[in-house]
């Protein structure tokens, strides 16, 4: 097949908020890079901080810069010295490129390689026609998930991460925020036997979503007394698992203070700021355990995903609210910014 020389892509260009839409050549492709035809790229909390240009973007990101890294697409080229992977293929990749020869990746724990690129954050990312990836983070997608879900492998993979650090079957989970990845998070609690999922967020849209992802117990700290409500419904001893997937530093406080005795704090969400932890009342006195949570585990969690959307996914499907052209990524943005949303995919066929 003929490749075509240029492409629409999402970049950042410059140092302020906004994003621009471009005609940039298609990526060159090395011997060991497969280059992806991009049908469905899924818009990451990331992505936002990036269109926003906040704080952790202007020390990060060095414009010009293609975005994105949540992806579904189809091998439209295979590098000379890629095997196992054939033209047409519909595939999702790992965003985290590391370093592959490094003490933690060879010990299983490439997520948290000290020396990783990210698509969309440190390299071109996959807000294009085109994406180029190593070979070794493709991801064949199986043909059983629909493109709308395999185009967010990455947020799932996260939700699937969180979740899955501490055991949680016949327990009481306490799920703090409800964005996307929290909306997963409730469900996949769920699925994998929880047995009450309490969900704790102040945004009426994601309120009922959260619902629908199957939480038994909805929590606004706008208006419900979150402690009192949090113990009725735990008989008093408090969640043995939260999952705090909101970034809010008075959230996380909260959550440290609400955790049970013996429990577990899974942690994905950044704070922006210092979170002022009772570290003897709350921690070790309480003997609770802490999980820091970052990415998904090179490919452990891949496979779950591949699992839960075999046999569960529909039941995520309703997080997916939108769906957008490319062209419309200001009003995914916008959308985003409001919080009158879940998730937001763009197409890009």
């Amino acid at each position: 097949m003929l490749l075509p020389t240029t492409m629409r892509a999402i970049r950042k260009l410059r140092g302020e908020a906004g994003l621009d839409f471009c005609t940039v050549p298609v990526p060159i492709y090395g011997p060991r890079d497969v280059l992806i035809r991009v049908r469905i790229t899924g818009i990451c909390g990331t992505d936002l901080h990036i269109y926003n240009w906040d704080a952790w973007s202007q020390n990060r990101i060095k414009p010009p810069l293609t975005t994105g890294h949540e992806f579904v697409g189809e091998i439209a080229a295979l590098g000379a010295e890629v095997h196992g992977l054939t033209l047409g293929q519909r595939v999702s990749a790992e965003g985290h490129i590391t370093c592959g020869h490094c003490r933690l990746c060879r010990t299983g724990r490439g997520h948290i390689c000290r020396t990783f690129k990210g698509l969309g954050v440190d390299r071109e990312g996959c807000f294009a026609d085109y994406i180029a990836v190593p070979a070794v983070n493709v991801w064949p997608v199986p043909a059983g998930v629909p493109d709308t879900l395999a185009a967010i492998y990455d947020p799932l993979g996260n939700a699937m991460h969180t979740v899955m650090a501490a055991p949680i079957s016949l327990k009481n989970v306490l799920v703090m925020g409800t964005g996307a990845i929290g909306l997963f998070a409730v469900t996949m609690a769920k699925v994998a036997g929880a047995s009450k999922v309490i969900v704790v967020e102040p945004n009426p849209t994601r309120i009922d979503l959260a619902r629908k992802a199957g939480a038994d117990v909805v929590l606004n700290p706008r208006t419900d007394d979150v402690p009192a409500a949090v113990r009725r419904a735990t008989d008093d001893y408090g969640p043995e698992v939260i999952l705090e997937m909101s970034g809010n530093a008075k959230a996380m406080q909260q959550a440290f203070g609400l955790v049970a005795t013996g429990g577990t704090m899974c942690l994905l969400g950044i704070p922006g700021t210092t979170v002022d932890i009772n570290w003897a009342e709350d921690i070790m006195f309480k003997g609770i355990t802490i999980h820091g949570i970052t990415g998904r585990r090179i490919f452990e969690t891949w496979f779950q995903v591949d699992e839960f959307l075999l046999h569960h996914g529909a039941r995520v499907t309703a997080s997916v609210t939108h769906t957008l052209p490319c062209t419309a990524y200001q009003d995914a943005f916008a959308l985003m910014n409001s919080g009158a949303c879940g998730k937001i995919n763009l197409t890009w066929d």
